[in-house]
């Protein structure tokens, strides 16, 4: 194809695109009128260091009567699909009607037009495209645009003289930056101005925002003064930091001067070698140098650079075109230049792509006799090419090894997960084939499996224990916010036997791509259903005469206690363990079937009167999660105010209670009674108590606290704790400021680590009963009896009995003296033995001991 006036060169991912207008043979033979555009896809070979053709195409276009011109392209996004493509305007002149219309060039090379247009007169100036794709131009100091959205001219509701850059701006969208005649200031009298004010004050710039049609203030971008004399802008970069729009940016002027502006104040400028300078065009090469491509109307080409300052690094004669983008391919972009050659008509025939440092490429150079030919150098090469394929075999075989170790534990846990399924439902598992456990002599178990001790240090093994045909009472599911809570509720004789309870969520469904594990966080909730204290009138209060209990704990923290207000209990006889995990991963499989497992430690009391445990896994049944039932609130809690209640089901209260996070504070007043606590509560708060469990209110009021749960106790008039349930720590502080403001200003209020002092005494003897029975069971010591004043265990609830002792342990000397004497008797016991252990079964009882130790010293460490 030769090269003619109508050719269009654009730059487009790495390749040159060549825009023709042209006849065919077989059109000019028949006498047909019908132009094809034509478009060349046109890459650069490293090899042969020459622009080869990698595709074409063309589109037809009926020229009856007709001038069909290109009038400019560039590459812009489709607003339907957010690719960039190349776009092309057209103008198709027949007597006295002017059309124009814009095509979208697809990667097959198939045109599409996007949208056409009609005027009465040409478009001449400032013609941009952006986005969309979209048009705008200016026409009698007025600025028109079109979108392929709309389809119909629009016409802003501004003057300006030119248009100077076209793009988009950090939170304002497409701007168009523009020159307009200044505005005097109403204040001052125009006669008043000197002839250097009015040349200052005669025009300025200004941003307009086309999608909210706002108008921005043209002193960001740079100073008015340079209104007169910029010709073009290009807006290197837009941010907004505090509000305030920073913005750089790069300016030619008719003054020969490219000028940097960075946030309204100019930066730096350098004097062009060239007069009339058109437009500017940003490079970023290998070297993270900052280029700008300078085109003159007299074809001249210059590349000013900047480091410390502005500087002309190169300059060219005779340039047809400058394009940036990346030709080689190496990662960062470069400048083409192609120069006019008459004798020459082949497409980029002359050209040079450079980026002023190690790239450097040019057309009619023989690049053979640039490769130094040293024997030496060419040998050095090859062993390091040989090198690095060494390496990169041996990267490559660790990345193999390392997806079959992958791919390996992945199937052992699927097939744990299938095998515990199986045994809980009761169902015969069977086992993969040998082709699936090729590797399994090499696999050690997943699971927590008890180690059988020596036959010499085991008198007796323990039964296995017997799980109740009936122990749970309910098992139901809510969504609170992002997350999903599920229950079960267990029978208080089945729960009294248990330790350690957790629940966990399996996928019953077969996804080989993901673990069917779900991960969640278990906590056991246990309410008590009392009148609440709140519906009391405040000359009602009276000093408790019983506690209520109330257990909210997870494994780090067992029993929580709070007082109660009234004798009228109703005791809910079974407690809840719960598990939230979050929501949204689940709902990627819309809908999903999960396998609800409670774990635990049964005991079994034996003929010493000591107690023995062992893991359990029960199946306690399934739930049906679908985006369907959530879309319909099926699951969501349903917090009502009926009259002076909240009609919250107990449910919905536990999920509540699940996914929030609690504190408690102690507060105290020296001088006054703490009733405005609750006037604060039942008044700003718009608290209402539960139905089902009046302890605990609800708070109704707008904002972030709505949803909030508290909990207030009082042990006398001056006294009281008062716990929250909160989403989050920001709603905590904003619970706590507006609290601070009802209290009289001599009360202090202190959070409270655990809970009061009664409790963390209650969880110490359970620590240290748990302590003990794992000295006791332990093989390598002499086992001990205890007086029948203790009943030995571990945390299952029972308390020690000996009046003394229990008073002993109130003090932290007590605990101490009563540490010495046991590992007293520890010592004695150690020198009796005379047995052998085995080594890795030594180190599993010393860690169960560090660890119950450990447990103790905690809450002997809160109590102090």
């Amino acid at each position: 194809m030769l090269l003619g006036e109508q050719d269009q060169f654009l730059s487009y991912n790495g390749e040159v695109l060549v825009f023709q207008l042209s006849k065919s043979k077989h059109a000019e033979e028949a006498g047909d009128k019908t132009m094809n555009l034509c478009v060349r896809r046109m890459a650069f070979n490293r090899d042969t260091k020459v622009f080869v053709q990698k595709s074409s195409g063309s589109f037809s276009m009926g020229a009856s009567h007709s001038k069909i011109e290109m009038i400019c392209c560039s590459c812009t996004t489709d607003s339907r699909t957010g690719i960039i493509l190349p776009c092309i305007l057209m103008k198709k002149k027949k007597r006295n009607s002017i059309k124009y219309f814009l095509l979208l060039l697809h990667s097959s090379n198939q045109f599409e037009p996007s949208f056409y247009f009609k005027l009465d007169y040409e478009l001449k100036e400032d013609i941009r495209l952006f986005a969309g794709p979209s048009l705008l131009w200016t026409h009698a100091n007025k600025l028109f645009y079109i979108s392929s959205n709309t389809c119909v001219v629009q016409s802003a509701p501004v003057h300006l003289s030119c248009v100077v850059w076209t793009g988009e701006i950090v939170g304002e969208g497409t701007v168009v930056l523009g020159i307009r005649t200044a505005c005097l200031p109403e204040t001052e009298d125009p006669d008043g101005f000197s002839v250097s004010d009015r040349a200052i004050w005669g025009s300025e710039f200004f941003g307009y925002a086309i999608q909210s049609q706002k108008i921005l203030s043209g002193t960001c971008f740079m100073p008015h003064a340079y209104s007169r004399v910029v010709s073009s802008v290009y807006v290197c970069r837009s941010e907004r930091l505090r509000k305030q729009l920073q913005i750089s940016l790069v300016a030619i002027t008719h003054k020969n001067q490219l000028v940097w502006f960075q946030n309204g104040a100019p930066k730096g400028v350098c004097e062009l070698p060239y007069e009339k300078p058109c437009s500017v065009t940003p490079a970023l090469t290998s070297s993270r140098d900052l280029l700008f491509a300078v085109s003159f109307a007299s074809g001249n080409s210059c590349v000013v650079q900047r480091r410390d300052s502005l500087q002309v690094a190169s300059k060219w004669q005779k340039v047809k075109c400058v394009l940036v983008d990346d030709f080689i391919g190496s990662g960062s972009e470069q400048l083409l230049l192609l120069f006019k050659d008459d004798s020459n008509t082949d497409v980029l025939s002359t050209f040079k792509i450079t980026d002023l440092g190690e790239v450097n490429y040019a057309s009619g150079i023989n690049y053979k006799h640039d490769v130094p030919a040293a024997e030496g150098l060419q040998e050095n090469g090859l062993l390091t090419v040989r090198a690095l394929e060494t390496r990169l075999q041996a990267g490559w075989t660790s990345v193999r090894e390392l997806q079959q170790h992958l791919a390996l534990q992945k199937r052992v846990i699927l097939e744990s997960c299938r095998a515990l399924t199986d045994l809980v439902e009761e169902r015969t598992h069977i086992l993969p084939n040998s082709k699936e456990v090729k590797c399994r002599r090499c696999l050690v178990s997943l699971w927590d499996d008890v180690e059988n001790p020596p036959d010499s240090l085991s008198k007796e093994t323990s039964p296995a224990p017997e799980v109740p045909e009936h122990f749970t009472e309910e098992l139901w599911q809510r969504v609170v916010g992002d997350s999903l809570v599920v229950g079960v509720k267990l029978t208080e004789s089945f729960y009294l036997s248990l330790s350690d309870v957790s629940l966990s969520l399996v996928m019953d469904q077969d996804f080989s791509s993901i673990s069917p594990i779900i991960k969640c966080q278990s906590k056991i909730i246990k309410l008590n259903k009392a009148f609440s204290a709140l519906a009391v009138s405040p000359s009602q209060i009276e000093p408790p005469p019983k506690k209520l209990k109330l257990d909210l704990h997870s494994k780090n923290d067992l029993k929580k206690e709070f007082p109660k207000r009234s004798s009228r209990i109703q005791l809910d006889g079974a407690k809840t363990v719960t598990a939230v995990t979050s929501l949204s991963p689940l709902l990627a499989f819309h809908r999903v079937c999960c396998v609800v497992l409670l774990h635990a430690r049964k005991q079994n009391h034996q003929n010493d009167g000591l107690q023995q445990s062992k893991k359990i896994a029960v199946l306690c049944g399934k739930i049906l999660l679908s985006l369907e039932d959530i879309s319909n609130g099926r699951y969501s809690i349903k917090m009502l105010r009926d009259n002076s209640y909240c009609t919250g089901s107990m449910e919905d209260i536990l999920a509540v209670l699940a996914v929030s996070v609690r504190f408690s504070f102690q507060i105290v007043s020296c001088d006054c009674t703490l009733t405005p606590v609750s006037s604060w509560l039942l008044g700003e708060m718009e608290c209402t108590p539960f139905k089902e469990c009046q302890d605990n209110i609800f708070c109704h009021k707008a904002g972030d606290v709505h949803g909030t749960i508290f909990n207030w106790a009082l042990k006398n008039p001056f006294e009281g704790v008062l716990t929250i349930f909160c989403r989050n720590l920001t709603v905590l502080f904003q619970c706590l400021h507006s609290l601070t403001r009802v209290l009289p200003p001599s009360c202090s209020v202190k959070l409270l680590r655990s809970g009061s002092k009664a409790v963390l005494t209650e969880q110490l003897s359970l620590a240290l009963e748990k302590e003990m029975f794992t000295l006791k069971n332990s093989p390598f010591l002499k086992e001990t009896k205890a007086g029948n004043s203790l009943t030995w265990g571990n945390e299952s609830g029972k308390k020690i009995n000996n009046a003394p002792l229990a008073s002993l342990l109130d003090t932290e000397e007590g605990v101490q003296q009563f540490r010495k004497k046991l590992q007293k008797e520890r010592e004695e016991s150690v020198q009796s033995m005379n047995q052998t252990l085995n080594g890795a079964l030594y180190q599993k009882t010393a860690l169960k001991i560090a660890e119950a130790q450990l447990s103790s010293d905690m809450i002997v460490w809160r109590l102090a």
